[in-house]
């Protein structure tokens, strides 16, 4: 009986591609007593053909042997936690310049920064171990991301980590424009008594013109709302609105209807400069500019005349073109 299974097996084995073995097994047959017949077996297959590969065994490390440096007073929750579970922290209060970067990174695994610190191409390539950025802001424009890259280094971002806390500041320094507070403030300090109510007015029935409604910027819109203000505000894609919100279909419907205007978009080729003599002549005489994105956005010198011609009312800035590494005397 041997020869009589031995055609089969040949056949099936030259129609198949993977390794085969055949062994005995017993197959019932109809109205017959149990037979030994070979059986053929073949290692399974992947979807596209070839051996199916074993998954990658994922191998514990040693927090212990993983250095992190933290960079611009992290806060101290982050780095007890941090330690706490072995691994190497490195805290700095402040930023740290290139040469020092460059000095520190070497053996660095992981490294949290802020808005401060710049992690250029010639940082990166100093970092040998580094695998990963953690920026502990909405923005990643400190960082080299096309260098990060292609080196594989993975970088992340914080979109909510102070984008309440920028939304309340927006809307005080609405009310600090609106009741002339920085002029009072500026002339107390001079040793002069100026009680005036010219141009000062309550913020509710005004109208906020919101550019950009991303974290901040929607959380800015419930926040005016609640105060009384109407709300506008435009973006590059449709969004869905918060409240009685609505979305313009343009910048210019924006600026010509606005009574406060507020920047909230990242710094990108497309919002470079995007606030120029142009777009400052579309706002509404009177009215206020408020810029707590990018120092890049709002082209300086047209906003300045736009202040010293009178046609804006004021403005209020809280970025710079190029931000201080630190606190000191800049002006």
């Amino acid at each position: 009986m041997p020869s009589s299974n031995s055609t089969p097996v040949q056949s099936i084995a030259a129609a198949t591609s993977g390794p085969i073995t055949a062994g005995p097994a017993l197959i019932p047959s109809e109205g017959a007593p149990s037979s030994t017949i070979p059986v053929v077996t073949r290692e399974r297959q992947g979807s596209f053909g070839g051996a199916a590969k074993k998954a990658k065994v994922l191998k514990p490390f040693n927090t212990a042997n993983i250095k992190i440096l933290l960079l611009e007073n992290v806060n101290e929750t982050a780095v007890s936690a941090l330690r706490d579970q072995g691994y190497q922290v490195e805290t700095y209060a402040k930023a740290l310049g290139e040469e020092d970067l460059i000095a520190k990174i070497k053996d660095v695994h992981c490294i949290g920064i802020r808005s401060k610190t710049k992690l250029t191409k010639r940082v990166l390539d100093a970092a040998e171990k580094l695998g990963v950025i953690g920026c502990f802001c909405i923005g990643t424009n400190q960082v080299d991301l096309e260098h990060a890259a292609s080196k594989g280094i993975a970088v992340f971002n914080s979109p909510f980590s102070n984008s309440r806390s920028v939304a309340e500041l927006v809307i005080a320094e609405i009310v600090l424009l609106s009741r002339q507070l920085g002029d009072r403030n500026k002339e107390m300090h001079q040793g002069i008594w100026s009680k005036v109510s010219a141009n000062c007015y309550e913020i509710r029935g005004k109208t906020l013109g919101i550019v950009g409604y991303g974290h901040i910027g929607s959380q800015l819109s419930v926040l005016a709302e609640s105060m009384g203000m109407r709300v506008l505000f435009y973006d590059v894609v449709p969004l869905m609105p918060l409240g009685t919100s609505k979305q313009v279909h343009t910048l210019s419907d924006l600026l010509t209807e606005a009574d406060f205007v507020t920047l909230h978009v990242p710094e990108t080729e497309d919002t470079k400069n995007m606030i120029g003599e142009h777009e400052l002549n579309q706002m509404k005489q009177g009215s206020f500019l408020i810029n707590a994105s990018r120092g890049t956005i709002v082209q300086i010198p047209a906003l300045a005349k736009a202040l010293r011609s009178g046609h804006l009312g004021g403005a209020a800035v809280d970025v710079f073109p190029k931000e201080p590494a630190a606190n000191g005397k800049f002006f």
